[in-house]
């Protein structure tokens, strides 16, 4: 009895010095994982910065401050999972224990990715020099847009640490995704349609343009399903997507610049003194850039275009300040025309038809 209490003793001693052992293990893998969390936080800090202070802006350092945190907590939630896994435990609480530390990385680098997509989104938006694609209509679609995939990723790993088989839930998202896709397939190829719009970028807000030589107007807002266009008529008009995408685009604001050659034909009799209809051409183009209705640069041309049927066809070919302005213009300047024409005795010829009777019916003769 003596030497069986003797050895439970010794096993006792061993079991105790197991556990001291096993605690000071614990202890040296969280304290090393405090050590590399801090080491990591400070590379990110301190040797990164010097890096970021170097460029011109400022969103690499937004970014990097971001990082701080989850840099910080993933290096030291995988110690924390070393040291349990150090701990003799049931399979079943291990696995827990595991899955439940791997959720929380993952949910800690979605909300990091959450808030880098919004930073992101609004440095993008504010350069849009660099960026076509993304204006402030289409903002809120690319937001969603990456936050569906962050939700949907996240609960993707979040299912695989838990030891959940996604293969069916993946079917079932196909097969749903097809069924919507073929019930939304014209409001999907609006909003294709818009987003190659605003990457392709043939008009931006506040051009004039013209739909296959029949539709012409200024355009108020570009949206991810339809385009709105203010007409001479101040009526808006809401354009699918689509139709305008297949539609041929005529935009009088595009260019180097906003001016717009118009052009005003002038048909006059045959036999009129040319040089002196040129002279009175060009007063009329001279008092309408003095008055501001046309530009000076660059500057009119008044061309003789061909002999017509009735009359020698010239030609003015001038530039407007801005495409809304044609129509004005024109007025002005046929105006003055016609009264110049009438001071300077030029005629304008128009049809005119001469009736002979050869002879009067024998009922009307007296």
């Amino acid at each position: 009895n003596s030497k069986l209490v003797k050895d439970m003793e010794r096993l006792r001693e061993i079991f105790l010095l197991l556990q001291t052992y096993l605690a000071l293990r614990i202890a040296v893998v969280l304290i090393t994982s405090i050590v590399l969390a801090k080491l990591a936080d400070w590379f990110t800090t301190q040797v990164l910065r010097r890096l970021t202070n170097r460029t011109q802006t400022n969103l690499d350092d937004q970014i990097l401050e971001m990082l701080h945190k989850p840099i910080f907590y993933s290096v030291l939630l995988l110690g924390v999972i070393t040291a349990i896994q150090m701990i003799d435990l049931p399979d079943h609480l291990h696995s827990i224990i595991y899955s439940f530390a791997k959720t929380l990385i993952v949910l800690l680098w979605l909300f990091l990715g959450i808030r880098l997509i919004l930073l992101l989104l609004n440095w993008m938006t504010q350069h849009p020099e660099r960026f076509n694609l993304l204006q402030p209509a289409s903002k809120p679609l690319f937001d969603i847009a990456a936050k569906v995939i962050l939700l949907g990723s996240a609960t993707y790993f979040v299912l695989i640490s838990w030891n959940i088989d996604v293969t069916a839930w993946l079917a079932s998202a196909g097969i749903l995704g097809i069924a919507i896709g073929f019930a939304a397939k014209d409001t999907l190829a609006n909003l294709f349609a818009g987003v190659f719009i605003l990457a392709d970028s043939p008009y931006k807000v506040g051009d004039y343009i013209v739909l296959d030589n029949e539709f012409r107007g200024q355009v108020t807002r570009i949206g991810i399903r339809s385009t709105r266009v203010l007409t001479r008529d101040d009526i808006e008009m809401t354009i699918p997507n689509t139709t305008i995408a297949n539609s041929k685009i005529l935009n009088e604001s595009g260019g180097p610049s906003l001016k717009r050659r118009i052009r005003i034909p002038v048909g006059v009799a045959y036999g009129t003194d040319i040089d002196l209809l040129k002279k009175v051409l060009q007063q009329v183009v001279e008092t309408a850039q003095k008055e501001g209705h046309i530009c000076k640069d660059p500057a009119a041309r008044i061309r003789f275009r061909e002999f017509g049927d009735s009359a020698l066809m010239f030609e003015i070919l001038c530039w407007i300040h801005r495409p809304e302005e044609r129509g004005r213009v024109r007025d002005i300047l046929n105006t003055s025309i016609y009264k110049t024409l009438g001071k300077s005795e030029i005629e304008i010829p128009y049809p005119k038809r001469d009736v002979y009777i050869r002879q009067l019916p024998q009922e009307a003769k007296p």
